[in-house]
């Protein structure tokens, strides 16, 4: 990381502070799920590089204003309180057990409203691939503070969406998942499955089982049927997909397997062994990415202006590709674990070639003029944290 980076992402960061009602306070705060869960990783990353603690108090302070905020009912909604339906003082100590709201800026779809896919966009509800970035996030909390309390945030979140998302198996088959919940986790709002919706909560849920080891004293709940219920779903599923965040995405989940393999050792690994085969995982994904990666590169969509790019799909893909440096050192770190001449780490060196993807994509971004575009300015939070997390991204990938 150079200076100018970590100086970069520290002003980004203390902006979108101030944009989004965080600090100074006083004004109505306006929380993201998926946004906030980057902000956090980035405010703990700051943390650590700089030694700063007021980029802790920032971390925690916006984890409580997110519980408080998109944990509780909307102000145009006739319910009030906590989304989980418990007290005051009960939903206090357990602000993620009813799940938290996605943050749109339109209300939820009621039951007997018809369904409109434009509309649907921008409709609140709860997203399960949100809530596994809050997931992590509350996570790197604890790993960072060594306070068990978010771990034991995350590992409820995760047994509420994980009970509420998945679907009854269909006649011959298991299991499925639904893409988009009502703020209640009542009724689906958008019944389809997301692609890697089941290979995130597969590996959030083996990162918070293993934190469990971890925090053994703080007796967090455990996942164990959660995580054999998710690999059934991801059992066979085609993970290849052309969307740089995806591909991105994909990045930093293998990075997250390797790291929970080498955080666990071999035991965790065998533990685990029964429900879920960590390598051949790792290798599906590598897989998938390597086929992402093609794809972009032949896509030609670095090639065009920035009104017809959009920023925070292709810093997603920076991010993970910073994360696949990491990986290829862990895995020659650790040939007990992965095997000394194994084709994952064949795979994983075939990652070194697109590494000036992430150089070109971060230069391009990094240019003020090109955050004049439209495509930025109207998704601006979103589009700046990525950009901080790209240019300061070991809060978040835990490196």
């Amino acid at each position: 990381m150079t200076d100018p980076d970590l100086a970069s992402a520290r002003a980004i960061m203390l902006d979108f502070a101030r944009l989004t009602g965080l600090d100074p306070g006083g004004s109505v705060p306006v929380r993201y799920l998926w946004t906030d869960a980057f902000a956090v990783c980035n405010y703990l990353g700051l943390w650590r590089q700089t030694g700063n603690d007021a980029f802790q108090n920032l971390a925690l302070r916006l984890v409580d204003q997110v519980h408080h905020t998109l944990g509780r009912h909307r102000a145009d909604d006739p319910r009030t309180g906590w989304i989980s339906g418990l007290g005051e003082e009960r939903g206090e100590r357990h602000p993620t057990a009813g799940g938290l709201r996605i943050g749109k800026r339109l209300p939820e779809r009621r039951r007997t409203e018809p369904p409109s896919e434009r509309l649907e966009w921008d409709r609140d509800g709860q997203y399960f691939h949100y809530l596994t970035k809050w997931m992590h996030a509350l996570n790197r909390v604890s790993r960072l503070t060594e306070k068990p309390l978010y771990t034991r945030w995350a590992a409820e979140l995760a047994k509420t969406a994980h009970a509420r998302f998945t679907s009854p198996p269909r006649a011959g088959g298991g299991k499925r998942m639904y893409w988009k919940m009502s703020i209640d986790l009542t009724y689906p709002l958008v019944p389809s499955m997301g692609q890697h919706d089941p290979l995130d909560g597969l590996v959030t849920y083996c990162e918070l089982q293993l934190a469990g080891r971890n925090f053994a004293q703080a007796s967090l709940p455990g996942l164990g049927a959660e995580i054999a219920e998710m690999s059934g779903i991801c059992r066979g599923m085609d993970l290849a997909t052309d969307d740089p965040l995806g591909t991105g995405s994909l990045l930093s989940d293998a990075l997250r397997i390797a790291q929970i393999m080498v955080q666990g050792g071999m035991g965790f690994v065998k533990d685990l062994g029964m429900e879920v085969e960590l390598p051949g995982l790792l290798g599906d994904v590598l897989s998938a990415a390597l086929f992402g990666l093609d794809a972009f590169t032949e896509s030609g969509c670095m090639e065009l202006p920035p009104d017809f790019r959009l920023a925070f799909r292709e810093l997603g893909l920076s991010i993970g590709l910073f994360g696949a440096e990491d990986l290829i050192r862990i895995l020659h770190e650790n040939p007990g674990l992965f095997g000394t001449d194994s084709s994952l780490q064949v795979q994983a060196e075939g990652l070194h070639p697109y590494q000036p993807i992430r150089e070109a994509i971060e230069g391009f971004w990094g240019d003020e003029r090109n955050r004049e575009a439209a495509s930025w300015t109207g998704h601006r939070e979103i589009n700046m944290v990525m950009l901080a997390t790209s240019l300061v991204p070991e809060g978040f990938l835990g490196i």
